[in-house]
């Protein structure tokens, strides 16, 4: 009974909660007694909320006395190390806030618990959320549940693993750059970054390149991060951002899709792209158009002459480390290699970053255009299943390490390459998301990207359920 509560979907524990066939305290047990036991070889969990299993007797009595529910009432959830959690420490993945503990939880967070979740825990990431692997000097490295020695992707890779190792049936992570969506494609679980601004992004840190940040939900199923959406998502008077947008409204996922009209690509901008990789996105586009959709193949020349990840490269470096060096200020020995090396790069001139923000309005355009010819585009979610961690030392101050690095069917490319399919829609805010679809030849997940132009969340995870159905992720477990 264990194994079949922690993988549940956060929707069908709810449903078996609701009608007493299971109990809220049953099933937070179940994922404590998990983490115990499974957590020690992945380190996805680093922090309990020690008031777990008392929020679920609180829930249990609750369901005795017949109250109205919430529509997650007795799930437990986890929360990536980045957004606060009132009570519970939240070290952003650093020595510099290893002993922080929230006095407020975030709006997100707030909302789950409003809507009758209970907090389990917070999950794993690298310093800062800032980096395409999860490990950080206060609790180590996270590993793909799916095989040892493999990446969980970043920055939310902690949370990514805990969902498909089954220490938690739902998660909140963030995305600047791929971040929910890569390791949700590593680890074999849905990830969606909404339309900007349809989730505050109040208490997520670091509070810098907001214009392309998104936080959004993390689950075992499109109809999961659908439901924790219309939940999380909507003004809350703080985040400026989040001010244009109403809350998102739960859809049915079940309806047959109208014929989309979906261009695909599985090279183009994000080359070099692993043959297993170019396969299966080239099977979900066959798919796809076996459920009636109408697909094409298109280059995306525009993005690949724009280059997103090279602008990020410019960007990010200026306005990041800007940003950073007076929280970091006299405590540099403190910060773990990767976040060493990020602060070491030089910042670029203040021509090239002008240049940079002018190209990224040229590729909003250009994407506004694609989706005057398309409804939907469909890509990688990584060039590359998960790849063998970096040899980089997780320890502070260490810097005796080669640059990271990923290999491509054999050619050796940047390791920021593992985000070059996903940073494009943060530039643009569009909706995208991320299924799980396909495995590598040595027992890999292989997940798809679908992106929606501006507003059209619910066209999305529409088409994702629909797609996710026609794969052969389902049903299978990670090995741990």
């Amino acid at each position: 009974m264990t194994e079949e509560i922690c993988y549940s979907d956060a929707t069908r524990l709810a449903e078996l909660i609701r009608s007493k066939a299971l109990s809220p305290v049953e099933v937070t047990t179940a994922f404590l007694d998990r983490i115990d036991a499974v957590n020690p070889r992945i380190n996805a969990v680093v922090t309990l909320a020690e008031d777990a299993l008392h929020r679920a007797r609180e829930a249990e009595a609750a369901v005795i006395r017949g109250d109205e529910l919430g529509p997650l009432h007795g799930v437990p959830f986890t929360i990536k190390d980045c957004i606060d959690t009132a009570g519970v420490r939240t070290t952003r993945g650093s020595k510099l806030f290893e002993d922080r503990v929230p006095k407020d939880d975030a709006p997100v967070v707030r909302r789950l618990k409003d809507a009758g979740g209970i907090l389990l825990g917070k999950t794993n990431m690298p310093e800062f959320a800032l980096w395409w692997e999860t490990g950080n000097a206060v609790f180590g490295r996270t590993e793909n549940p799916w095989m040892a020695g493999r990446s969980a992707g970043g920055s939310s890779g902690g949370e990514a693993a805990a969902i498909a190792a089954g220490l938690s049936p739902f998660g909140v992570g963030s995305d600047v750059g791929g971040s929910i969506r890569q390791p949700a494609g590593y680890c074999g679980i849905v990830g969606l970054k909404a339309t900007h601004g349809r989730v505050p992004l109040t208490g997520h840190w670091p509070e810098t390149l907001l214009r392309y940040m998104h936080v959004g939900p993390m689950g075992r199923s499109v109809r999961d991060v659908d439901l924790g959406l219309s939940i999380m998502s909507g003004p809350d008077g703080l985040d400026h951002y989040a001010g244009a947008l109403p809350s998102y409204e739960s859809r049915a996922l079940d309806a047959p899709l109208p014929r989309l009209r979906i261009g695909w690509c599985a090279g183009g901008p994000f080359a070099p792209v692993a043959k297993e990789v170019q396969a299966t996105v080239g099977e979900a586009a066959s798919a796809l158009e076996a459920l009636g959709c109408e697909v094409e193949q298109t280059s995306l020349d525009t993005w690949t002459e724009l280059d997103p990840q090279q602008l990020t490269m410019v960007i990010y470096a200026s306005e990041g480390s800007h940003y950073l060096k007076p929280v970091i200020a006299g405590r540099e020995e403190e910060l773990s290699q990767p976040m060493r090396r990020r602060m070491a790069w030089s910042a670029p001139d203040f021509s090239d970053y002008l240049d940079a923000l002018q190209k990224v309005e040229m590729l909003r355009q250009a994407t506004a255009e694609l989706f005057t010819e398309y409804d939907l585009l469909l890509c990688p979610t990584s060039p590359i299943p998960a790849n063998p961690h970096d040899p980089i030392s997780l320890e502070a101050g260490v810097m005796d390490f080669p640059p990271s690095t990923i290999h491509v069917d054999g050619q050796a490319v940047a390791g920021r390459n593992a985000l070059r399919a996903t940073i494009p829609a943060d530039f643009t805010g569009s909706p995208a998301i991320s299924v799980p679809f396909g495995w590598s030849s040595d027992g890999l997940p292989i997940g798809v990207q679908l992106i929606g132009p501006h507003l059209a969340d619910a066209l999305v995870l529409r088409a994702a359920s629909a797609l996710m159905g026609q794969g052969t992720a389902a049903g299978r477990h990670p090995p741990v």
